[in-house]
């Protein structure tokens, strides 16, 4: 399975835009032989742009832009995993991600479960106890966002679940550069499966964004990263190499839960 990660800026408020820009990146990936393209967290609408705008700019799961970039997935025959702000139907904001397949239907749609400072906190509510997997192109596929991948427990509990991908649309920002070269790698490591990280670089308001996109492979391996510019980077998964990395030590089946019971009680 090739995927490929869009590194771009933000072009906050802008959802017409930022569609266009989308459908123009999975034109140029599928050219490539891609068949998943993951975009950034909020990608719909930019990041740092304050609860009035998420009010305005927020849509239902099954909203006006997820129709468009339905069609696009079906239309170029290729899955996409983008970030928006979502209207629940109790009225609440979410920060989510959604993953639609070659087919134009949606697998997955998963609510940030870890809110990241005041600017997190000042827009959305947390996520619930919902971390869904779904299988596209033969892979087992989960989603975190951003904050949610510095928690080892949200990763672990879906690859308790199965999952051989996971995809993280992420919005990190300087100085936190540290998750994107060590923390994303590792997660990939400990749960023994692939990791997508899509993240912004440039400016939005005050923030700066880190760049430093990558796929990170079950042995630690580095199949795809970027620098802090504007790029498309591709990553082939190997499902050869996950079967390897498993056979040889399999972290799951050695863990003792016995002994992590106080943890989850506190």
């Amino acid at each position: 399975m090739k995927i490929a990660l869009c590194q771009c800026q933000p072009q906050p408020l802008a959802v017409i835009d930022n569609l266009a820009r989308l459908q123009a990146q999975v034109r140029m990936a599928k050219a490539q032989g891609a068949s998943l393209v993951v975009f950034p967290e909020m990608f719909l609408t930019g990041y740092n742009i304050g609860l009035g705008a998420v009010q305005r700019l927020a849509e239902p799961a099954d909203g006006p832009s997820a129709h468009v970039i339905a069609g696009i997935a079906e239309a170029h025959g290729i899955a996409i995993a983008y970030g928006y702000p979502e209207r629940g139907t109790d009225g609440r904001l979410y920060n989510s991600a959604q993953l639609f397949d070659s087919r134009g239907t949606s697998r997955l749609n998963y609510r940030k479960t870890h809110l990241f400072g005041a600017l997190d906190h000042s827009m959305f509510s947390p996520g619930g106890d919902d971390f869904p997997v779904a299988e596209v192109d033969g892979w087992r596929i989960g989603l975190l966002i951003c904050y949610d991948i510095e928690f080892p427990e949200a990763a672990r509990r879906l690859a308790l679940n199965g999952v051989e991908l996971l995809l993280v649309p992420t919005a990190n920002m300087l100085p936190f550069e540290f998750i994107a070269q060590v923390t994303v790698r590792s997660r990939a490591f400990e749960n023994q499966c692939y990791l997508a990280y899509a993240n912004y670089c440039g400016a939005e308001g005050s923030l700066r964004y880190c760049g430093l996109s990558s796929v990170a492979g079950p042995d630690g391996s580095l199949p795809a990263t970027a620098g802090t510019e504007p790029s498309l980077l591709y990553a082939e998964l190997s499902r050869g190499a996950l079967t390897t990395v498993r056979e040889a030590y399999d972290y799951l089946r050695d863990r003792r839960p016995e002994l992590y019971r106080s943890i989850s009680e506190q």
